[in-house]
């Protein structure tokens, strides 16, 4: 199940606030042996080592929704996760004793072996807190959750320094649709995900991105240009194999002026599989943002088919 933005929180009794965990959303299916995956089914058992076993745990026919996360610091290390989602089976033992992470778990999908999303949130969250009540294991832990507005602003305000992006608020009426946007979130700011068409620059260097999105008839189209990247960004995005596109990429060759621009546009067209997230303001024109956005980061845990279409910000 999926959050799309709101500029305001809900209030009323039935609604339910969470911090909004900035890591890697994943499902794990517990059956015998531990199955750990990303939202694009990616999977992560190997990757994380020490979450797989504390989630060994958890009696079997258990189904939990959560959020991947690394504490160092005192705060959020998303870059510590991108390191760890790069590991091999060889090296990711290593990583989670210098860089242990946790699972945050927030939902609960199937328990004892039965599909519980048809149930209300309330309900399902009840039956949550009492599986993770008899696990004696810090790795685990389950996302805090408040009916208080008043606590859940607090959280909003007091947890910004530690990486928290602002709250999810659920219904605890609600079912669990999988897919679904039925979930709100109200961040500090706007940002979204877009797939890498093309660059300006050198793959293993580029200086800035040109970014696309699916619209709703299945076509990629050109949504955006980035700043430019850092250094540092640079050499990020470069690890996440930025190739030069086959023959059939829907764009042309150059593009014509814009984001400031008064000359067509030379660049690369790459194979549109990466996922970055970047920070639009809301002005656009046509299909596109009409300012150049600001890259964030890369999201190797999200698919093309995770990026909303048109120029959603969900």
């Amino acid at each position: 199940m999926l959050a799309r933005a709101t500029d305001t929180l809900p209030e009323g009794p039935h609604w339910r606030y969470e911090p909004k965990w900035d890591g890697f959303r994943a499902i794990a299916q517990i059956d015998g042996r531990v199955v750990l995956s990303s939202r694009s089914g990616a999977r992560l058992d190997r990757k994380f080592p020490e979450i797989t076993q504390a989630l060994a745990a958890v009696p079997g026919g258990a189904t939990l929704d959560g959020e991947i996360v690394r504490w160092g610091g005192g705060k959020l290390d998303f870059d510590a996760l991108l390191r760890r989602n790069r590991a091999s089976a060889r090296t990711a033992p290593a990583l989670a004793r210098t860089e242990p992470c946790h699972l945050i778990v927030f939902d609960l999908l199937r328990h004892n072996g039965r599909d519980i999303t048809r149930r209300p949130l309330d309900q399902r969250r009840a039956t949550l807190t009492d599986l993770l009540n008899g696990i004696d294991d810090p790795t685990l832990m389950l996302s805090w959750q408040t009916s208080d507005v008043d606590e859940a602003m607090e959280w909003w305000s007091g947890l910004a320094d530690v990486g928290v992006e602002g709250l999810v608020a659920k219904d605890g009426r609600s079912r669990y649709r999988p897919g679904h946007r039925g979930w709100l979130k109200y961040k500090r700011r706007v940002t979204t995900d877009a797939i890498v068409g093309g660059i300006i620059g050198k793959t293993h260097s580029p200086r800035s991105l040109i970014l696309g999105r699916y619209d709703t008839g299945g076509r990629l189209r050109i949504a955006g240009r980035t700043t430019d990247l850092s250094r540092r960004q640079q050499e990020e995005l470069a690890e996440h194999g930025l190739h030069k596109a086959s023959a059939g990429h829907p764009w042309p060759a150059t593009l014509a002026p814009r984001w400031g621009s008064r000359e067509r546009i030379a660049y690369t067209r790459v194979e549109p599989t990466i996922v970055v997230e970047v920070e639009p303001d809301t002005a656009t024109t046509g299909h596109a943002w009409r300012h150049a956005v600001r890259y964030r980061r890369p999201r190797p845990d999200r698919t093309p088919a995770d990026v909303p279409t048109g120029l959603d910000t969900e």
